[in-house]
């Protein structure tokens, strides 16, 4: 067998004992754990990437449904990043994806204002900061001019935050906003027009701290920093087929379906205790683990006094999304996304191409629409026939391409825990990637990388829990996977 094969279990796969030279094991193959896999085995360890589920992406996949209008490929909920986050950039170089999940070339973001029926865009220029966005802001039509200047008064207070002051963490963004002049219309239409897609909640549920981390990296750190990207391809192409190839590549072996039970600590390093259904428990021997999964998993695997303050990972929240998913009988959006105010409907997506839909025979007309919606507990556990009657109709009032169209398929996709939840506080409860235990470290978005709940908070962790890992290890500084910009 050969080092770096893709298993469904560890039996057979490592030899039993310690192994020769530095030795890792990291739990979870999300965007985490496979960045710090890909690190330290690119560093030289021996690395074993453990994963419950049968496949890589944690929250970032992709599944076959038979649909009425054929087998679709379909992601579990529309994933985007932005220029910015250059740490998510390289991972997608890093597995040969990059030309797969392109960027905008410059942020053009079409909002349907749904009850003048009204549209306008939130567009850049080649401008610098913050004139980029000056001409977009003067003719945005779902603000009247006076909530346009407050906009601009209230963006270069933004400006002179710092996101990662202690002090903003207990502070709400939606008083924060209302301080500044900010009205009801103004955080409806482009505060939390952004806000509720990148944090997962609305303004008066999110820290100050990470609301400034969004809008000042965001908007205001590069002309180009917004510009929107997202996979053309199923997620499960890129973050399961593509990572294994890079991982095995790399040499790190892959036991999927195989989940962690326990670690403990002795003189010679770490023990993993693995379960994998029929194949029974299996230990790992380790010097290096780096536990890649959510907060209240990791409180259950962390062994008493390897972290101060365990407790409070119980006390990070958490923040679903839900996603519809409908198949008409034609083309009914001509744009390959918008966002709406004035809607229930948030932001919706052409996902046509990606599913296959347009590969199938007889099918060339269909179009695929993903509706996603953030912060929505309040729906996330309502039936599909109650979602139906709603989202249905108001897309038909946003495209009247849709009024007539016939449906193939609605079918609705839910993360109940999809993110932690952004609120005032958390900071202060999102450990960093070193536990006081040596050779134990934290990976994963809710950890204190200072970005919300994002892919790039992800893979930022990963990267940061292989420095220390490596660091502690002895390795010298030059040789430390690069930290993103």
């Amino acid at each position: 067998m050969t080092s770096g094969a893709r298993r469904p279990g560890l039996r057979h796969v490592l030899p039993s004992g310690r192994p020769e030279g530095a030795a890792a094991v990291v739990i979870g193959g999300g965007l985490a754990g496979t960045t710090a896999a890909l690190a330290l085995a690119d560093a030289g360890l021996r690395v074993t990437l453990v994963e419950g589920r049968p496949r890589l992406g944690g929250l970032v996949f992709s599944f076959r449904r038979d649909s009425g209008a054929g087998e679709l490929t379909v992601d579990n909920g529309q994933h985007v990043y932005l220029r910015c986050c250059t740490a998510y950039s390289r991972l997608l170089e890093r597995i040969g994806a990059a030309q797969l999940v392109p960027l905008q070339d410059r942020m053009d973001v079409p909002v349907l204002d749904a009850d003048r029926m009204r549209l306008g865009r939130l567009r850049r220029t080649a401008l610098p900061v913050p004139l980029h966005l000056a001409r977009s802001l003067a003719g945005y039509p779902h603000l009247s001019p006076a909530e346009r200047a407050g906009v601009v008064r209230a963006t270069l207070a933004l400006k002179g935050l710092d996101p990662a002051d202690p002090a903003l963490d207990g502070v709400d963004f939606g008083s924060w906003l209302r301080r500044y002049g900010q009205s009801a219309r103004a955080i409806e239409a482009l505060w939390d027009l952004v806000g509720i897609a990148t944090l997962n909640a609305r303004a008066d549920d999110v820290s100050m701290g990470l609301a400034a981390k969004v809008f000042k990296t965001g908007l205001l750190s590069a002309p180009g920093a917004a510009d929107i990207g997202w996979s053309r391809v199923p997620l499960g192409d890129v973050h399961d087929t593509l990572a294994c190839t890079a991982l095995e590549k790399a040499g790190v072996r892959i036991a999927l379906r195989t989940r962690a039970g326990a670690l403990t600590r002795s003189d010679d390093g770490w023990q993993v205790t693995v379960e994998n259904g029929p194949h029974g428990s299996e230990q790992l021997a380790a010097d290096t683990v780096v536990l890649a999964v959510p907060q209240r998993e990791a409180h259950t695997l962390l062994p008493d006094g390897t972290l101060d303050g365990k407790d409070g990972l119980l006390d990070i929240g958490t923040a679903p999304i839900l996603n519809l998913h409908v198949v008409y009988d034609r083309k009914v959006l001509r744009r390959p996304f918008f966002a709406a105010v004035g809607s229930p409907v948030q932001w919706v997506f052409d996902r046509t191409d990606a599913s296959g839909l347009t590969h199938l025979a007889g099918r060339e007309r269909c179009q695929y629409l993903a509706v996603s919606q953030s912060a929505a507990q309040e729906e996330i556990d309502q039936p599909v026939a109650k979602l139906r009657a709603r989202y249905l109709p108001e897309l038909e009032r946003l495209l009247p391409a849709a009024r007539g169209a016939r449906i193939h398929d609605f079918f609705v996709t839910r993360e109940r825990t999809a993110t932690f939840a952004p609120a005032p506080g958390v900071g202060r409860l999102r450990p960093a990637a070193r536990t006081q235990a040596p050779g134990l470290f934290l990976a994963g978005a809710w950890t204190a990388t200072g970005w919300p709940a994002t892919m790039e908070s992800a893979v930022r962790s990963g990267t940061a829990a292989a420095r220390e890992a490596l660091t502690e290890l002895g390795f010298p500084q030059g040789q430390l996977p690069q930290e993103a910009a």
